[in-house]
């Protein structure tokens, strides 16, 4: 299977009782940064990622967020350029996954179609394209589009994008919302006719039936774990594979997990409750459950699953007040030393056969130091569990970049053919 580097970028000083009476979104006051600590929490993030790849991860995963404290990356891409450049050139090839740049909030979706373009070829070929619906907060409060249009922007965005990509001759586009004369990018990917594509996501069922149907892969950005919501989530996507005639390939299938390791349970609680508190107090937990679904931004059918579900407001509000304990036994986060922390992501991947799985090692005000210590203890002593599990069944991964990016090495001259079959995996 493959297991990458997924990493948010939040200010690390935030008090710990900031979510008791403020917004991390929005409405976040920004007098309590301090420009110094600003500077070091967005360069840990790159120092972290790159020491991820130094480390052997298979791929490093950024997102996009504006205005919010818990991730200050309005543009993931140009974190992960200097990422991809840096690891260019000390000798690695990690997969490059944006998850990504919301398509339901762009204004301008040909210049996210000229980043990832841009991005694919500094990196060789290794981009994984995430093309999210963005978050209603940021879509529908913050860019002050209507809520009822986010997602029919994001379907046209992502078909723009397409065809941009891949269209050999400049072409006009007269869509609903976004009108061009003459679309005829630069760059355009290595990867033809496209990188792979990911759709993030909590699962919607209409969601879930435009990605099988596109044959896109699904990531499951979830912070409830997979204990609390991953049976639902996992049923209903398999299910639904199934009847649109679709494998059980477990590489369409990626899922994110909070994961915090040591040499012991009991170090692992001593070094990490802290700052796994202030991720979810201060963090996730101080998003209002207003702001993740302003009316008009869900289908019914996804309204009705967050109903069943608990809604957005139940599972925010229970991270505001959850405990480490909670946190822990409900798997919210998985915490421990490599055996605990191995043998619990391998009984969950197993049993809904997630042939990619995203770890989050640096949370809420963790330092570098020990956000470093968690990535070499996962890397030393955790990977090696994950990397065989889907092996005997002799699945293909067609949701990767290696392939594509070892096809066009082979036909394009110049030194991107010098790659030689390992470096393209």
């Amino acid at each position: 299977m493959k297991v990458s580097l997924f990493e948010q970028v939040p200010y690390r000083y935030i008090p710990y009782d900031y979510g008791d009476h403020n917004s991390s979104v929005v409405t976040a006051p920004y007098e309590v940064v301090d420009p110094d600590r600003m500077h070091e929490s967005i360069f840990s993030a790159y120092a972290e990622l790159l020491h991820g790849v130094r480390s052997g991860f298979d791929g490093i995963v950024m997102t996009e967020h504006s205005q919010s404290s818990y991730d200050v990356s309005p543009n993931p891409t140009l974190l992960a350029s200097a990422v991809a450049c840096a690891a260019q050139a000390e000798g690695f090839d990690p997969a490059i996954a944006i998850l990504g740049r919301s398509l339901g909030k762009t204004r301008e979706p040909l210049k996210i179609a000229e980043e990832y373009a841009l991005l694919d070829c500094i990196s060789g070929g290794r981009l994984i394209a995430g093309f999210p619906v963005g978050l209603s907060y940021d879509a529908n409060l913050n860019a002050s589009l209507p809520a009822i249009e986010t997602r029919d922007r994001a379907r046209e965005h992502r078909e723009l994008i397409l065809k941009a990509w891949t269209s050999p001759r400049p072409f006009p586009w007269n869509g609903r919302f976004e009108k061009y004369g003459a679309v005829n990018i630069w760059p355009r990917p290595i990867q033809q006719p496209h990188p792979p594509v990911w759709i993030p996501g909590t699962g919607s069922p209409g969601t879930l039936r435009d990605i099988l149907s596109n044959d896109y892969a699904f990531v499951y950005l979830s912070w409830d774990g997979p204990k609390l919501v991953g049976r639902h989530v996992f049923d209903r996507y398999w299910t639904m594979a199934e009847e649109m005639g679709r494998d059980r390939n477990p590489y369409r299938l990626a899922f994110l997990q909070v994961v915090a390791v040591a040499e012991t349970d009991e170090r692992a609680e001593q070094e990490y409750a802290s700052h796994l508190m202030s991720l979810y107090h201060s963090g996730l937990g101080a998003i209002p459950g207003t702001a993740m679904a302003v009316p008009g931004y869900a289908e019914p059918a996804a309204i009705e699953a967050m109903l069943r579900g608990g809604g957005p407001d139940g599972m925010l509000a229970r991270m505001r007040t959850a405990t480490f304990k909670d946190i822990v036994d409900s798997q919210v986060a998985i915490v421990g030393s490599p055996a605990t922390v191995a043998d619990q992501l391998e009984a969950f991947v197993r049993e809904f056969r997630i042939g990619n799985l995203l770890v989050m090692l640096q949370n809420g005000s963790m330092p570098r130091a020990l956000t470093e210590k968690n990535i070499s203890l996962f890397t030393a002593e955790v990977l090696p569990r994950l990397r065989p599990i889907w092996d005997d069944e002799g699945w293909q991964h067609h949701w990767w970049p290696g392939a594509a990016a070892a096809a066009a090495s082979a036909s394009t001259p110049g030194p991107t053919s010098t790659r030689t079959e390992a470096q393209a995996r």
